[in-house]
């Protein structure tokens, strides 16, 4: 996807696990917590399922990071062809350049702090908590 939408950045990519969000466990979470706190980065991005990605994003936030994290996925799997996955990592690069430390979730063009976030699936988007 990265050489797709012909990234510039200089990044490390590292693979933790491939689970459907919704097998995720406390575990997993903990792992990813883990991953990114002694990660010698700054700011990371975390691609993950849309089903359970505000579990994980309050997970990281809780923790208080002096980090800026961004979680993103897609709504429609990449492997469909019509998904929005290519869209919002390209706005999550962007998102987690510019926000300062903090937990983020980065779909479709918006940006949510981790604690007012919540996934609208009769609508299929990410909103503010109301």
């Amino acid at each position: 996807m990265l050489q797709l939408g012909r990234c510039r950045l200089d990044l490390a990519v590292r693979t933790l696990m491939m689970v459907d969000s919704l097998d995720m466990t406390d575990a997993d979470r903990r792992l990813i917590l883990e991953n990114c706190r002694s990660a010698a980065e700054e700011r990371i991005l975390v691609t993950h399922g849309t089903d359970t990605m505000t579990e994980t994003a309050r997970v990281l936030g809780e923790a208080r990071l002096p980090k800026t994290v961004v979680l993103t996925g897609a709504m429609v799997p990449y492997a469909f062809g019509s998904s929005d996955g290519l869209f919002n990592l390209g706005s999550a690069l962007s998102f987690v350049q510019a926000l300062p430390h903090g937990v983020y979730v980065a779909m479709n063009g918006r940006c949510f702090p981790w604690h007012d976030v919540v996934k609208n699936r009769a609508l299929g988007i990410f909103e503010n908590r109301r």
